[in-house]
């Protein structure tokens, strides 16, 4: 599995929305424009909602989960509460999609019901033992509180803060039409202080701008919290997000064995098996002309001598390329050593492991760094190479750095892609740092695990 050097890194956008300031250059700094942001304004929004939205399902919560728990001493509580948790799994899909709009968070479906028996005893059953209709619930009780408190401070801290800055435009409203000199900051029964004068009017719309500039800030702290409430109490579960890894980890693990049983095939058909029937067919000559003309029989045996050498070197490669004698006999750094003297540029192997991981864990690390030094051979344009391998608590490191041009991404390599999805199959992870130019340097992280004791 060949991986194809020489392609650029992707750039990631700022916030998740196309065309939103954090994909683009800037000549203000964040701090000063934060506040004419369109997702500062999204975010406010947001809160905003928040509110209205909390108090609609604050009360459809409680008011139903406590009428199904009032009338479960008949049979009227069941379905009650059922519809319940039902109708909260219902707002929880707007909630996330109303997240998605105004926050750029993408939060994915939870696990469906699992309907055992059909009709509405089975639903009610499904319904009542989903924790994603718990969460849900849980979430339409936590987010009336929070929603209160963030609408509170994100209104007050916006409102007065556009206020106070655009105070020398309305200030003359007071003298104008209240009686008054300005806006009053303090008053009692004898003393009176207002804004009124230049020096008072300028500070004020000072101490307004830092209140606009930090609003912003606030806002998107807050919208931190229901990004978190959504994601923890809406999204799915951490063992259904585990399964789905699972099923799609498996996926892979099948598709890379059906390609490896595909490409064992093709060398065989295409090349020892050819050989050996030429071989065949060119010992049945050397046969039939044994009598004849000895001399051309014993060309003809030579040649065929020639092709079982061949066809016998064919195997060993076959036979190390599903796995390695020399690694299952004496371990990764032997088998390493053997697969960088046949890298076309120096390599320097470095192995520090006290004791040698599970056979499976051992053939993908080997097969990692065979193939890795397999793409500095073909498309790093190297002089030098560096393999390293070690023990970090319970996870095995790989490391292979060449000094060659660089420009490896995961994204646009397929081989690299492949070697990606192989790792991720067994809780594995490949880093790649590859800027163009070089050097390139590619990690691989495994999961340790030792081969067990025999009984």
């Amino acid at each position: 599995m060949a991986t194809e050097y020489g392609q650029g890194y992707g750039l990631g956008s700022g916030s998740g929305f196309p065309g939103d300031a954090g994909a683009r250059d800037h000549r203000l700094p964040a701090g000063l424009r934060a506040p004419f942001e369109a997702r500062s304004w999204r975010e406010f929004g947001y809160v905003l909602l928040g509110l209205p939205i909390g108090i609609l399902l604050f009360t459809f919560a409680v008011t139903m989960v406590s009428l199904g728990a009032g009338l479960l001493v008949t049979f009227l509580g069941v379905p009650v509460l059922a519809a319940a948790l039902a109708g909260c799994r219902g707002f929880g899909m707007l909630e996330r999609a109303r997240a998605r709009a105004l926050l750029g968070l993408r939060v994915a479906d939870p696990e469906p019901l699992r309907v055992k028996k059909h009709g509405v005893m089975g639903w009610m059953g499904a319904v009542l033992k989903s924790g994603t209709s718990w969460r849900s619930l849980l979430y339409a009780v936590v987010q009336f509180p929070w929603s209160v408190f963030s609408f509170v401070v994100a209104v007050n801290f916006w409102t007065v803060g556009w206020a106070m800055l655009t105070y020398p435009l309305w200030f003359w409203v007071f003298p104008a039409y209240a009686g008054q000199d300005g806006l009053q900051l303090y008053g009692d029964e004898t003393h009176h202080v207002y804004l009124d004068n230049p020096f008072e009017v300028a500070v004020t719309a000072l101490v307004g701008l830092l209140f606009t500039l930090v609003t912003p800030w606030i806002v998107r702290a807050l919208t931190t919290v229901d990004r978190l409430m959504v994601h923890g109490l809406l999204g799915p579960s951490r063992l259904a997000t585990r399964v789905v890894e699972l099923e799609s980890d498996r996926g892979a693990v099948v598709d890379t064995a059906a390609a490896d049983l595909r490409r064992i095939e093709r060398d065989l058909h295409d090349g020892a098996q050819a050989r050996l029937v030429t071989l065949a067919m060119d010992l049945g000559l050397a046969k039939e002309k044994l009598r004849e003309d000895p001399q051309a029989a014993a060309r003809m045996v030579d040649e065929a001598h020639g092709e079982v050498k061949t066809a016998l070197q064919e195997l060993r490669d076959l036979a190390r390329g599903i796995h390695p004698a020399v690694l299952t006999d004496r371990g990764l750094d032997a088998a390493l050593s053997a697969v960088a003297s046949r890298c076309t540029v120096p390599v320097r192997v470095e192995v520090d492991l006290a004791e040698r991981p599970a056979s499976a864990i051992e053939g993908i690390a080997y097969f990692t760094v065979s193939e890795l030094l397999q793409n500095v051979s073909k498309h790093a344009r190297a002089t030098a190479a560096y393999v390293e391998v070690w023990r970090v608590e319970n996870r095995l490191m790989l490391q292979v750095v060449d000094n060659g041009v660089g420009g490896a991404d995961v994204a646009t390599g397929t081989g690299l892609r492949g070697l990606a999805e192989r790792l991720d199959a067994v809780d594995g992870i490949l880093v790649v740092d590859s800027p163009t130019g070089g050097p390139t340097r590619v990690t691989a992280e495994l999961p340790w695990r030792s081969e067990p004791a025999l009984r």
